[in-house]
């Protein structure tokens, strides 16, 4: 039997996410949603534009170049969809609730499951307001619904009755990203699905949209800060959830 460090797992739902597993050596990278990083093992160092803190929990923000360094075995990193939180509201609730976000991922990591796993979730984001604009929640479903499909802004902003540039506006304001690298979020999503349920990596970036499988990785690798093959070889164990 694999020890309990050794086993990863990745929980999706749409538009969300939750890796729990080894400490991984990740380069610097930015993000597409919001991040809420545990240290399950102990404290972590956020490096961020040129500082550094040692902390137990953060939220990071999209489009925020940081990097990770774990000082114990195992982390937590939940990729939270704009439907979910609001981040200044998020952000300060995380804060609040430091010690008990920590208390639940060491449960999860002694009895992983997935109802924890978005319980979890549910504790930092608590009652934060959904998306309210029902354009925008509209153009996240189609970019969910159709990953691989082009969806250029345009498109979108005409169905929402929208000129481009408002639309873009709109978009940001509602979601705290831009509409590309939600774009690219829902695509790296499908990715998982995917291999989740058999394919291989190559057949699943090109069917989520991405030109080529060194577009797929250097994307990866900017998002999240290791390989794809990097994060496989710790062989995770891939849930697929619907939300409740």
């Amino acid at each position: 039997m694999c020890p309990r460090s050794s086993i990863s797992r990745l929980w999706l739902w749409p538009g969300r996410a939750v890796y729990l597993g080894p400490s991984l050596r990740l380069d610097a990278h930015s993000g597409s949603v919001h991040c809420l990083v545990l240290g399950v093992g102990g404290p972590f160092t956020l490096h961020v534009a040129g500082t550094a803190r040692t902390v137990h929990s953060a939220l990071v923000p999209p489009r925020t170049t940081h990097r990770v360094v774990a000082h114990g075995e195992r982390m937590l990193f939940g990729y939270l969809d704009p439907d979910a939180r609001r981040a200044a509201a998020c952000r300060d609730r995380v804060t609040a609730v430091e010690a008990e976000l920590l208390r639940r991922a060491g449960e999860l990591s002694v009895h992983p499951d997935a109802g924890r796993a978005r319980e979890l979730l549910e504790v930092a984001t608590g009652s934060s307001p959904a998306v309210a604009d029902h354009r925008i929640r509209h153009a996240l479903g189609a970019l969910h619904a159709d990953p691989g499909g082009a969806h250029p802004a345009n498109e979108l902003a005409a169905e929402a009755g929208l000129s481009v540039s408002r639309f873009l506006h709109l978009f940001s304001a509602q979601t705290q990203t831009t509409f590309r690298r939600y774009r690219l979020w829902a695509r790296m999503l499908h990715v998982a699905n995917a291999v989740s349920k058999g394919l291989d990596l190559t057949g699943a970036a090109a069917e989520a949209g991405f030109a080529s499988p060194s577009h797929f990785s250097d994307a990866f690798h900017a998002m999240f800060g290791l390989t794809p093959s990097a994060l496989l070889g710790t062989s995770p164990e891939i849930s697929l959830e619907t939300l409740r």
